[in-house]
């Protein structure tokens, strides 16, 4: 293998890591057992003013021009292609002329080391180009559904349990910190001696209660037709970076929290804490063909989820609307794709696919907080607020009297996202055809069935009442706490 080769494939490995818009998470090497990804490089050539405009859209600013350098590069790769041709075909030519000639061959191999050089310079030039042209390419955050607001705004879509001219009216004492307190339900000052800010002893009652909506959720979900899996907390933080947990800039906060290695573990892949069952959920058909007739493929599963940024924004910084640690269940499915295409579908046949699963999940989710009584809303979300996976996202916001000062009490509870081929491409996960065939990328769809510490929250607030000084359980959730109905004082 040559020098320029070398350097090239070496370049290809520190290329990886370079580009500066993209997350800590993508900075480590990826191993060679990681999937191949696979960027859309003809489509963005082909609508590059469509890509910049969703930089835009999408709060990416500093992406701007990958789009326009993605298109130049291709063109670059397009001309050195070009060149290699005629070199490429002399070689081949002098290949088979030596290999029928009997006789004295120095000129044939004369002539391929005076070729050669000059070959080996293009071929590394365009390896350097490919690695650059690929990695700008995987930076660009999803393209965006035309049912997503773009004015930074959601959208209300509707409401559940509420309605807006008569709100439910809640006492001063509505606040899940103070409840949980005076219940010997939530123990916040011995966790953070314990493991700092943002942890929290769930006790008596409310232990319970995380167990209950746990199995409420899943019980929901399966007769919806959703298989369970318990995926591991711990994964490879390449695998965190395909899926699309990366922030905007060098400057935007991070979600996920690395795993320190040793000496001795140098050089391997590092590891993080899964944010969301989402990115082992993702994992498990990564660099594998699903068969088109197993499609659509959805798992609903429980795990401790794990957020580094918590409280970075200095809003949350009470109670348990925004920590560190917490258990989670979510709801993950593959879905079928339109035939494979270098330009860009009509939406309602590249969505069609997707959509069907991805209204399900707003449905299991909308009867989930239905039937524990809850008061909320559901938005369309903005462009600006997609995720680099998200193609469209529906979040569900319930009532929380403790929020009141801000977001008019409105709090998340829930989230759906489409993500079309973004993640698939990323973990190189296609779908086996009838015919045998595996050229298309899977759609992948995901979304919360339960987070619990925000539902359990919600309950303690929305089920508290101030004259007797309990909290009413949900009627659905008597079942999995031994027939308590209600959370009394000690």
């Amino acid at each position: 293998m040559s020098r320029k080769t070398l350097e090239a494939r070496s370049f290809l490995l520190r290329c990886r890591r370079s580009y500066s818009a993209t997350s800590r998470l993508s900075q480590h090497p990826r191993p060679a057992t990681a999937p191949k990804q696979h960027p859309h490089l003809s489509q963005i050539r082909d609508n590059v003013e469509l890509y910049e405009h969703n930089t835009v859209i999408r709060n990416y600013h500093g992406h701007k021009d990958v789009p326009r350098k993605v298109a130049e590069n291709a063109r670059k790769i397009a001309d050195l292609d070009h060149r290699m041709s005629g070199p490429r075909h002399t070689l081949k030519e002098l290949q088979k002329q030596m290999n029928s000639t009997k006789g004295d061959k120095s000129h044939f191999v004369a002539q391929m080391r005076e070729l050669r050089p000059s070959l080996n310079n293009l071929e590394a030039e365009r390896e350097k180009l490919d690695a650059e042209t690929r990695n700008l390419a995987l930076s660009l955050p999803n393209l965006t559904s035309s049912e997503t607001p773009t004015d930074g705004e959601p959208r209300l879509r509707s409401y559940i349990n509420y309605d807006p001219a008569n709100p439910p009216k809640y006492g001063s004492s509505a606040d899940h910190s103070v409840i949980g307190e005076k219940l010997g339900l939530l123990d916040f000052s011995s966790a953070s001696v314990a493991s700092g800010w943002g942890f929290y002893y769930l006790l008596n009652e409310a232990a319970l209660l995380e167990q209950a909506l746990v199995q409420y959720a899943l019980s929901v979900a399966m007769k919806h037709g959703w298989s369970v899996a318990s995926p591991p907390s711990l994964i490879y933080s390449h695998m965190a970076a395909a899926c699309g947990f990366q922030p905007r800039d060098q400057n935007d906060e991070q979600q996920i929290w690395q795993v320190a290695q040793s000496a001795r573990d140098a050089g391997k892949p590092t590891r993080s804490l899964a944010a969301t069952a989402e990115i082992p959920l993702a994992g498990m058909h990564a660099s594998k063909s699903i068969p088109e007739s197993r499609l659509p493929v959805k798992l609903v599963g429980s795990s401790r989820c794990f957020r580094a940024e918590a409280g970075a924004r200095g809003v949350d910084t009470k109670g348990l609307y925004r920590v560190h640690e917490f258990t989670k269940v979510e709801m993950f499915a593959w879905t079928d794709c339109p035939p494979t295409t270098e330009g860009l579908p009509e939406e309602s046949i590249w969505v069609q696919y997707s959509a069907k699963v991805f209204n399900e999940m707003v449905g299991i989710q909308t009867e989930i907080l239905s039937s524990l009584g809850l008061p909320c809303r559901i938005l369309e979300m903005p462009s600006s607020d997609l995720g680099a996976s998200a193609y469209r996202k529906i979040d569900i916001e319930a009532m929380f009297p403790s929020r009141k000062k801000r977001d008019d009490g409105w709090g998340e509870v829930t989230s759906a996202s489409i993500c079309t081929d973004y993640q698939s491409r990323r973990l190189e996960t296609r779908i086996l055809e009838m015919s045998g065939s595996q050229k298309k990328f899977a759609h992948t769809v995901n979304g919360t069935a339960m987070a619990v510490p925000r539902v359990l929250a919600a309950i303690l607030e929305n089920g508290w009442r101030e004259e007797e000084g309990c909290v009413v359980i949900p009627e659905v959730l008597r079942g999995y706490m031994g027939g308590l109905e209600k959370i009394g004082p000690r």
